[in-house]
């Protein structure tokens, strides 16, 4: 499947009249970067379905309609989320983290956290402050790869067993996550239309759009910078209380940045002032976090009518994983995506894809999904929920096929598409946006700040 046909396929889950995909112009083809599957059409329809679709509500809104491109090795490019700051790029993975030999085939672990890498040292028989990666390596080789996925899920650690196709398609979940659509879009109570501010045709799409951002890992925060790149009005809500990763200096651009402690009543109560003005209310946290702080989509399209809530999760909303935890990485390698790579390598090494295509894919299809949402609301009234999740995201790239001597392929030179910028983490140089709007271009009308420089006020 090419990038018009995935697009084309993603318009069909939208709702939005067919005649905007007249917009758009795709340029390139796979292979873009080392893989034997699709990522380049993966990156290039999922950031022009996100684009395209804030240029449908743009329209909705009374200013004519735009033409958008999109260029696949640039789209690329970007869903790498490569960055540097004053000069050097930031190793963005812990010591420990990666594809571990185990008794019976492969574990992968995510130890980026310190809770997590020590929960998972713990298990291994290891001390956390003393442990070495030679001495993980060694005390794996007495698990089985299962019996470590089950007993890290058990103790709310992150691992997975590695899989191939086959099996992930036996698994009680990935038999789930087949039965799903890509994402849903979903009416979950009566409001009327909600009128957004008036839109001049030199603004950017989502000008005035009011965009609550309660996520940190890197699906959600990519979806939030992809709002904000057309033109929404995005405020990150960090807790004081929880560690970041080094990706939120560049995935924060174009957004406010507040702290909210939600484990108190003046942090709720702020957050509940917040959502009153708020068009969109994205979310990444564990399955259930969120409701269990009165926060669900049910009680947010309670008290604010007409909200688009917006939800991340690694696995789905069925099945027996919906509750676990789970990064990109480890998605991949559950899923059989590592395993493939291997396979189409030749070796039988397993491999990485070679970005976090799940992760950013599936977050320009959470702004795809809020911006059709919104454009349903402006239309027929109502809230909605969006749900997208990295496993669904998983299951799409692999529809779009494999690409053949993908592997063969050397990473683009990404230079014509950086950008420097200053930001509050220093000096900032990151792939502009890879959606080009005719009439009014994507970027960012705020530097990356960080976390609780903002107040907690619109």
């Amino acid at each position: 499947m090419n990038s018009r046909a995935a697009l084309n396929a993603l318009w069909q889950l939208s709702g939005l009249p067919s005649d905007a995909l007249e917009r758009i112009s795709l340029t390139g083809r796979d292979p873009v970067f080392p893989s034997s599957f699709a990522v380049g059409a993966a990156a290039q329809a999922s950031i022009a379905a996100a684009a395209l679709a804030a240029c449908e509500l743009g329209h909705a809104r009374g200013v004519p309609r735009q033409n958008v491109a999109v260029d696949m090795t640039h789209a690329a490019l970007e869903c790498t989320g490569w960055f540097s700051l004053d000069g050097t790029a930031p190793d963005l993975w812990d010591p420990f983290a990666g594809l571990y030999r185990c008794a019976d085939g492969h574990v992968r672990v995510h130890t980026n956290f310190r809770h997590h890498r020590d929960g998972a040292l713990r298990l291994l028989g290891l001390n956390p402050d003393t442990a070495t990666r030679a001495d993980a390596e060694r005390a794996m080789l007495n698990w089985r790869a299962l019996d470590f996925e089950r007993a890290t899920a058990e103790r709310g650690l992150v691992a997975t067993a590695l899989r191939s196709f086959d099996q992930w398609d036996a698994s009680p979940q990935g038999q789930a996550i087949s039965a799903q659509p890509l994402l849903s879009i979903t009416r979950i109570g009566d409001a009327p239309p909600r009128t957004l501010p008036a839109l001049a045709q030199n603004e950017r799409p989502l000008s005035g759009v009011r965009t609550l951002d309660l996520t940190r890992i890197l699906a959600g925060p990519v979806g939030g910078r992809a709002l904000a790149s057309f033109g929404a009005d995005v405020m990150l809500v960090n807790s004081p209380q929880l560690p970041n990763i080094a990706a939120i200096a560049e995935t924060s651009r174009g957004k406010r940045s507040v702290h909210l402690d939600l484990r108190t009543e003046d942090g709720r109560d702020a957050l509940w002032r917040l959502i009153g003005d708020a068009h969109v209310f994205s979310q990444g946290y564990r399955p259930g976090g969120l409701a269990a702080l009165g926060f669900s989509p049910a009680a947010l399209a309670h008290r604010r009518p007409g909200i688009v809530a917006v939800s991340l999760t690694a696995y789905g909303s069925q099945g027996p994983w919906s509750q676990r935890r789970g990064f990109d990485s480890l998605v991949q390698t559950a899923m059989g995506f590592n395993h493939a790579e291997g396979a189409a390598a030749g070796d039988g090494k397993p491999r990485a894809l070679p970005m976090q295509i799940l992760d950013q894919a599936s977050g320009f299809l959470m702004a795809f999904g809020a911006a059709c949402a919104l454009w349903r609301q402006q239309q027929e009234g109502g809230s909605w929920h969006v749900e997208v999740s990295l496993a669904q995201t998983g299951q799409w790239l692999r529809s779009l096929g494999r690409v053949e001597h993908g592997l063969a392929a050397e990473k683009p030179d990404d230079t014509p598409w950086l950008d420097s910028m200053p930001s509050g983490f220093g000096l900032l140089r990151a792939i502009r946006p890879s959606a080009q709007l005719l009439r009014t271009p994507a970027g960012y009308d705020r530097p990356s700040v960080p976390p609780g420089t903002d107040r907690p006020k619109w």
